[in-house]
């Protein structure tokens, strides 16, 4: 306590001593015992009040010794069980735990891990996913600012997640302690597969696998792709000892409409112990891309043909030009693309808005622009005889499709009718139209899409020189093609926005978190963050449904199925309140990324050591690791020196001291006759 405290601490009892006696005794009659003891009571009362106002606080020095954390982290993924004797691995961990000298230098604390940091000293080795990037993020959270060492007891063999190697912070020391036996298995396994969820129907769609050997040998095996029982690819592969990876490439057909579902297999060596990861599942959706297009013209002129040669690049495309005085039917077409119009189009006109069929109009000197007012009801023109050489400007604000700037403001002019173009409705324009250096705010080339009929207007002809500009700077005709590509996919497609659109896979492997994720859209195609949504599960072999209501998150809603048993699942997707209904399947398959591994992975916890400033070792350097640990000097325990401030008595006692005083000394006078 200060000085001023003890200072007014005695003042107190002078105060309370001479108020009380002034009260009690000083003019008194009688000093009776009775008078006394009120006077004591009130001396008490009085005392209290006055603690309770300066509230005196003492102070107390606390010498801490603060030790530095070790957590000693043991994987608890079933790959060890396939790799390391687990009781063996148990009584280890437990060895670390206990050791006297590391106990006394260090805070010992230990950690279990699969897919994340668990506080537990008893691992049971039945983790389904193993992820040590996890293990760095948490420790992180749990001791900031602070170096420490680790030990870290895993086979390195991570199933998800990022590479752990750089992973850890530098304030760390990771000591892996390597399980399993590192001596080379001998092994070859699917690691990975690339293919595009998509393909059309009657292309070739590639496929690249990667495959990996294990082993000092050269040995040679077939590699295979199957659908069903039918080999659909099939190549000899070998391996050595300097060449372990191996990638093939396959060109696979596309012949039938749907989900298609295929199988890697490497045929297994007969040395082999581990063949579950010797084939790997893949699929893909074939879609019917096949369009035919109408190029209905009057006149003949070079756009024709750069068009008709530019878009058939896609072989899922095939253009017909017509002249507008020879047409018979137009039933078969899914695109029109109307080359100049004039009144003798009518009839197209007529076709095109009763079957509501999505076309790509374009415009020039022969353009009869008042056939044009009548017949189309999304801009006004007023043209005169004049025309006009019209630059483009790229929009890059344009939403309705990916498109680069390929380079249009360097293309040459289109040469159109000089018009004002005024839009009657909304309009996604992509290029703006530009006469010499001023840009001007009517579209070059435009959009729209009004109850889901899609149309395009390009205002300007000799489009061909665009593609032939395009082959000079680049000696090829790619961009162009594929500006127009993307120009025509767009219109073509008979997708339309759909209020509730699901994202989910094809397949998943046992063990693993299954996310579905959906989005839900309201009449104005704005997300709508108040949908419910709800799905409802089905095993299609036992016909065991699970119903589940989706979790909102920042963009989409969620929601994940934890431990579903291998088999096909078809599921319904529904918005209770507006009753949109999405129906889907996947299939779980009877997969295990923990049994895919032969070896601990030595190359990268050797890394992860050498990143870190740590040592590797192993099972039976264990009195080796605890020797390095409790002579290592850099991590000495810290004597720290606080100062502890509580009050002198503790309010609550004071309070209740004074309660009883006080209420004493009412009775006492009662009793007596004082009151």
């Amino acid at each position: 306590m200060t000085k001023t405290t003890i200072l007014l601490l005695v003042l107190s009892v002078v105060i309370a001593g001479l108020l009380s006696f002034y009260q009690y005794i000083y003019k008194a009659k009688n000093r009776s015992k009775v008078t006394l003891f009120l006077a004591f009571l009130r001396f008490i009362s009085i005392f209290t009040i006055l603690i309770l106002l300066i509230n005196p606080i003492i102070s107390r020095k606390i010498n801490e010794i603060e030790k530095i954390p070790l957590p000693i982290i043991v994987d608890n993924s079933s790959s060890i069980s396939e790799l390391e004797n687990t009781s063996k691995l148990t009584e280890l961990f437990n060895v670390i735990l206990k050791d006297k000298g590391l106990v006394d230098k260090y805070a010992v604390q230990a950690y279990t891990f699969d897919e994340g940091l668990k506080s537990s000293e008893s691992p049971d080795f039945k983790g389904k996913q193993t992820r040590i990037d996890n293990v760095a993020k948490e420790l992180k959270q749990l001791y900031r600012n602070k170096k420490y060492p680790v030990v870290l007891l895993t086979d390195g063999n991570q199933t998800q997640g990022n590479d752990y190697v750089y992973a850890f912070p530098e304030n760390i020391a990771v000591n892996p302690v390597i399980l399993g036996d590192t001596t080379t298995v001998v092994d070859l396994k699917v690691a990975q597969i690339n293919v595009n969820k998509y393909a059309f129907l009657k292309n070739k769609f590639p496929v690249e696998i990667f495959l990996q050997y294990n082993g000092n040998q050269s040995v040679e095996s077939t590699f295979s792709i199957m659908q069903g029982n039918q080999v659909v690819f099939k190549e000899k592969v070998r391996f050595t000892k300097e060449k372990r990876t191996i990638t093939v490439n396959a060109l696979l057909p596309a012949t039938k409409v749907g989900i298609q579902k295929y199988t890697a297999v490497i045929s297994p060596l007969s040395a082999e112990k581990n063949k579950t990861n010797n084939s790997k599942y893949f699929a893909v959706e074939i879609l019917d891309q096949r369009s035919e297009i109408a190029l209905i013209t009057d006149i003949n002129h070079p756009d024709i043909s750069a068009l008709k040669r530019s878009i058939e690049i896609n072989e899922q495309r095939k253009v017909t030009v017509l002249n507008i005085n020879e047409i018979k039917s137009l039933d078969n077409y899914n695109l029109f693309i109307i080359y100049q119009p004039n009144s003798k189009f009518q009839s197209v006109f007529d076709h095109i808005k009763n079957s509501n069929s999505n076309c790509f109009i374009i415009t020039g000197k022969h353009t009869d622009f008042t056939f044009l007012n009548k017949n189309q009801k999304y801009f006004a023109f007023q043209s005169t005889h004049q025309t006009e050489n019209y630059s483009a400007n790229f929009n890059s604000s344009f939403t309705n499709f990916s498109q680069e700037n390929i380079g249009f403001e360097n293309f040459s002019p289109l040469e159109n009718k000089f018009v004002s173009i005024v839009p009657k409705t909304k309009i996604e324009t992509l290029l703006f139209a530009r006469v010499r250096n001023v840009t001007l705010e009517t579209p070059l080339l435009a959009f729209t899409e009004v109850n889901k009929q899609r149309t395009s207007y390009l205002f300007g002809e000799n489009l061909w020189k665009w593609r032939s500009e395009t082959y000079l700077a680049k000696n090829d005709f790619k961009d162009f093609d594929l500006f127009m590509d993307k120009t025509i996919q767009y219109l073509i497609s008979n997708d339309v926005k759909k209020n509730l659109v699901v994202q989910h896979e094809n397949f998943y492997n046992a063990g693993e978190n299954i996310s579905i994720k959906a989005q839900y859209f309201n009449k104005n195609y704005e997300f709508d963050a108040d949908a419910l949504l709800e799905i409802i599960l089905v095993n299609q072999s036992t016909k065991k449904a699970l119903k589940y209501n989706f979790i909102k998150t920042n963009t989409d809603f969620e929601v994940v199925f934890n431990d579903l048993e291998a088999g096909n699942y078809s599921f319904t997707v529904r918005e209770t309140k507006q009753k949109d209904i999405y129906n889907g399947s996947f299939e779980v398959l009877n997969y295990n990324s923990e049994k895919q591994f032969v070896n601990p992975n030595k190359d990268q916890l050797t890394q992860l050591a050498k990143n870190t400033n740590g040592n590797v070792y192993y099972t039976n350097q264990i009195a080796s690791l605890i020797d390095v640990l409790t002579k290592d000097e850099q991590y000495k325990p810290i004597a720290k020196q606080t100062v502890q401030k509580s009050p002198l008595i503790d309010l609550k006692w004071l309070l209740i001291l004074l309660t009883i005083t006080l209420a004493t000394e009412w009775f006492v006078r009662k009793y007596n006759g004082l009151v």
